[in-house]
């Protein structure tokens, strides 16, 4: 084979029949050079006359564009141009969406009488749409109360400070996840008219903390102990730490592992938080008087659950956000734990806080907790960087100036310390806050409560059972998802073809819509640039590239047998490499993996397509994935896209069916071929190789070592899967097309028992449709690999492509 050097051939001028007069040259030439058979010359005498160079005409030379298309003439490294092409696009999208979110919010604006008078809450879809992002979907606890936590003989009084006494308490939240921390109440005076508050500390700050009975916050931060001597009770409760430990293959931030399996089930360790915090505000609710406040307010994440929790829930009369408020565009580069999938398609922070309309608000600009994960562990690089001043107060103006009524907002105050990067709870918030509760008096400037004999909770072993109780109900959910699929799925129809068809239609446009996520933009029209960069004995390889839309392009390369005849039309196999992989190393060189399997189907006879998937060059893609999240999109909202301009461009080539294009996939590969033919209709068959099984479980048991909790894919999980799309449930988007799954037995990517398992449904699936025959598995004795035996075979049957050929590993 001579790769990207040597010279090709020459060929004599003969008619094409495909295509326009226009091009027919290009195309004769193609053709001879190709070894393709016209009615002016026989196969034998054209490649003769291609190779031996005897006759006159144009010269084809490697690096010469495919006929019809430019010439290619870039020589930088096309996938890396590729990922930073996606790159720009994201950002782009990015910036664009405040000014998306602004014209879809346009028809909420609403004069606040107007709104009373007819007792409507104007942001209640909005409401439950960031509740639903949240992952708020577990129902709180029925009966509201806080328990003292107290050894036999004691009271649990841990402290007391100037007018109140501090006690460790729990509280039930939700399922069999608890609150915990510390209850702050008045030495006197504890009626039902007693302002209440929950302050949230920042997550790496614990409730002893905040109030003083531990060294960590000075005195003057200490916001929880002020309000509680300012007369208030107060709530304060444990967050789960950022602390980096050692889990299995990777080190991850106490947060990040709870994040993982939870974002896959539709939780979040953000809606999970926000609940115990609601669970506090349930009993606070309870034990209050009617017309009695109640508020939020918390420094950094504790800032962030504060905001989140005020905006969900209208019982929450007040609400400080100290150290968080700041445009979000940004995300992707903040700790994953705080990434929220769809969260700038609808909200910013300016959106978040147009939901306490007619509330009381205190933002305060300052400083930001100091914390960053770097690269390299195994986790998601992030860090938490103060905001541009000027960008918060933009931000905050965004907020304001929606409403046409100024009352909407007359109670909201934004508080600068310093030059946006002092202290935080400073004066003037606490001030403004303790007035909006109804307190007359300012907070005290400090406080430094004292201990009492008792022992103060233990806060690594509470801390320790925070994470367990967490991590339990993650798993009892994946426990349950199988059902809540099967529940979701009960209108997908499988008791004929046409009936088929007709339900998955709903389904395959949810699926793309709410999990993989879409892009509104038009496909470019079709410009490919090309050059040839193979000659091998049987076939001509050529690199390609397509526009898709904005600045994202598609890259592959074709491989075009020497033998089709004239008028022939072939099948097309795309074959899709895996993780940090390259077309070319599915081509040449029997990587371990690949083993040449897009050229040895070339050699049998099929048209080939290898293309450039973007999931390569580590943190390069996967920041991707982390700008794609927020806008309700992953990286498969561009990748899908650019297999739909492939195939576009497969179809209308003249030696291509383009009824018979097949795609087969390994390993990430894989994850494509189960993603992207449920989405193109035009691949008329799918293989999954080497990564086929029960994805749910793989992705968020903390039980198995298959887990990927355990990997660095940090960017693998996607929103909401576990409770709508298992493999087995993409492969139902895949039928009646046929769909194989090739599977090694030494395969570390799953067990042979969960591939089986959820294989199983895909069987039965075809069966219930009738159309046994159009799926198959095939089990080897082999490892992490394309085997191409059974699946050669598959190709074959179902592209109507019959020949011996070489079928061997």
């Amino acid at each position: 084979m001579r790769t990207f050097e040597g010279e090709r051939g020459i060929c004599t001028g003969i008619t094409n029949r495909f295509l326009k007069p226009a091009c027919a040259a290009a195309w004769m030439c193609l053709f001879a050079s190709l070894g393709i058979a016209t009615f002016a010359a026989s196969p034998g005498e054209c490649r003769r006359q291609a190779w031996a160079g005897e006759a006159s005409g144009q010269t084809m030379r490697l690096g010469d564009p495919f006929p019809g298309t430019e010439r290619l003439d870039w020589s930088d490294d096309i996938a890396s141009r590729m990922v930073d092409a996606a790159d720009a696009f994201l950002t782009r999208k990015t910036a664009e969406s405040a000014a998306r979110r602004d014209a879809a919010w346009r028809g909420k604006r609403r004069g606040k009488a107007a709104a009373e008078e007819n007792q409507a809450d104007p942001f209640a879809d909005e409401r439950v749409a960031l509740a639903r992002i949240l992952g708020m979907k577990d129902a709180r606890a029925a009966s509201p109360q806080l328990q003292v936590i107290a050894s036999p003989g004691h009271s649990g009084r841990v402290g007391f400070g100037s007018g109140y006494e501090i006690y460790a308490v729990r509280w039930p939240a939700f399922g069999d996840v608890t609150g915990e921390g510390l209850w702050l109440v008045p030495t006197e005076n504890r009626d039902a008219a007693t302002p209440s508050v929950v302050a949230i500390p920042d997550a790496d700050i614990t409730p002893e903390m905040l109030t003083g009975l531990v060294a960590g916050v000075p005195p003057e931060c200490r916001y929880a102990a002020r309000l509680a001597a300012a007369g208030c009770r107060v709530l304060v409760p444990t967050l789960i730490s950022r602390e980096i430990t050692q889990r299995r293959n990777v080190r991850l931030t106490h947060r990040e592992y709870l994040y993982r399996p939870a974002y896959e089930l539709g939780r979040h360790l953000i809606g999970y938080e926000v609940q115990k915090v609601l669970a506090g505000v349930d009993y606070l609710h309870v034990q209050s008087s009617p017309d009695t406040p109640i508020g939020v307010i918390g420094w950094g994440e504790g800032g962030m659950l504060a905001m989140y929790a005020a905006a969900v829930d209208r019982r929450i009369d007040a609400v400080a956000i100290s150290g968080y408020f700041g445009p979000r565009e940004g995300m992707w580069r903040e700790p994953i734990d705080r990434n929220v999938f769809a969260r700038l398609d609808r909200f910013g922070d300016a959106e978040i806080l147009r939901l306490l309309a007619g509330r009381a608000a205190v933002v305060e600009v300052c400083r930001v907790p100091d914390f960053a994960v770097p690269p390299g562990l195994g986790g998601a690089p992030g860090r938490i960087a103060a905001p541009d001043l000027r960008a918060v107060e933009e931000e905050w103006c965004r907020a304001k100036g929606f409403f046409d009524d100024p009352a909407w907002t007359d109670r909201w105050h934004l508080v600068v310390s310093g030059d946006g990067r002092g202290p935080h709870a400073t004066p003037e918030c606490l001030d403004r806050f303790a007035a909006l509760l109804g307190i007359s008096e300012s907070p005290p400037r400090e406080q430094s409560p004292q201990r009492t004999e008792e022992s103060l909770p233990d806060a690594v072993q509470r801390l320790t059972q925070q994470i367990y109780e967490l991590d339990r109900h993650n798993q009892q959910v994946l426990a349950r998802s199988a059902d809540v699929r099967r529940d979701f799925l009960t209108r997908l129809d499988r008791s004929s073809l046409d009936n088929h068809a007709k339900t998955a239609e709903w389904y395959r446009t949810y699926f793309e819509n709410e999990v993989v996520g879409k892009f509104d933009d038009d496909l470019a029209p079709l410009g490919a640039k090309s050059r040839l960069a193979y000659d091998a004995p049987a076939w001509s390889g050529y690199e390609v590239v397509l526009p898709v839309f904005g600045e994202v392009f598609a890259y592959g390369v074709l491989l075009v047998p020497k033998n089709i005849a004239m008028g022939e039309k072939r099948p097309v196999a795309v074959c899709q490499h895996g993780l940090e992989g390259r077309p070319q190393e599915t081509i040449s060189g029997d990587h371990r993996a690949y083993h040449d399997f897009a050229a040895r189907l070339a050699e049998q006879g099929f048209v080939v397509f290898a293309p450039q998937n973007p999931y390569i060059f580590g943190d390069r893609f996967r920041t991707l994935q982390r700008k794609a999240y927020p806008l309700k999109k992953t990286l498969f909202s561009i990748i899908v896209p650019q297999h739909r301009q492939i195939v576009r461009w497969l179809s209308q080539l003249p030696f291509v069916d383009a009824n018979r294009i097949g795609f087969y996939g390994l390993s990430y590969g894989g994850k494509t071929a189960m993603r992207v033919p449920a989405l193109v209709p035009e691949y008329c068959l799918s293989i999954c190789s080497a990564d086929f099984n029960d994805w749910i479980w793989k992705n968020a048991s903390t039980s198995s070592s298959y887990s990927y909790v355990w990997t660095g894919e940090y960017e693998i999980f996607e929103f909401d899967l576990g409770e709508t799309f298992n493999y087995a449930d993409m492969a139902a988007l895949i039928a009646p097309r046929p769909f194989m799954v090739e599977r090694g037995h030494f395969d570390g990517v799953s067990s042979d028992e969960a591939v089986a398992y959820e294989y199983a449904k895909v069987r039965l699936l075809y069966v219930q449709l009738g159309i046994p025959e159009r799926t198959e598995i095939e089990w080897f004795a082999g490892p992490h690999m394309i085997h191409g035996v059974g699946t050669f075979r598959f190709l074959r049957r179902h592209l109507s492509f019959p020949g011996s050929g070489d079928v061997s590993p």
